[in-house]
């Protein structure tokens, strides 16, 4: 259910831009301001995450690193220790072990968000592969 909020613009250039991205991204206005407040807000929360513009749309990542949901699987579940698993992030993708905190506090704030990511990731993956046997297969045939 929306919940309908107006808003006043002072400046007349501002609100010209927000209606080109929102026309040239083919989204409403609304939906447009809502994604830059919801995205502005969480930078407020987690200053060391970007948002970008990717296949699978909008994702949040590490400034100057990795997509957060990257760092995240690679360093949940799997067979290295707990006690070890910044560390292994560290060497495994060449971050500080800062970066590595700012992406688990993220982690931890929006866990359904990036756990979707990661499901959404591996199913590609997993339909990649496919792909790529077939060709085999066909060329093998």
């Amino acid at each position: 259910m929306p919940h309908p909020l107006s808003i006043r613009f002072r400046s007349q250039e501002a609100l010209e831009r927000l209606k080109s991205e929102a026309a040239a991204r083919k989204l409403s206005s609304s939906a447009l301001a809502e994604e830059l407040i919801e995205e502005g807000l969480r930078l407020r929360r987690h200053p060391l995450i970007v948002f970008r513009d990717g296949a699978t749309g909008r994702r949040a990542g590490l400034l100057g690193g990795p997509d957060v949901w990257e760092v995240v699987a690679g360093m949940v579940g799997g067979d290295v220790a707990v006690s070890e698993r910044v560390a292994r992030a560290v060497d495994l993708f060449g971050l500080s072990s800062e970066d590595v905190t700012v992406a688990l506090d993220y982690y931890a704030a929006f866990p359904e968000e990036i756990n979707e990511e990661i499901a959404a990731n591996a199913a590609a993956a997993e339909e990649a592969e496919a792909l790529w046997r077939r060709r085999q297969q066909l060329l093998a045939g």
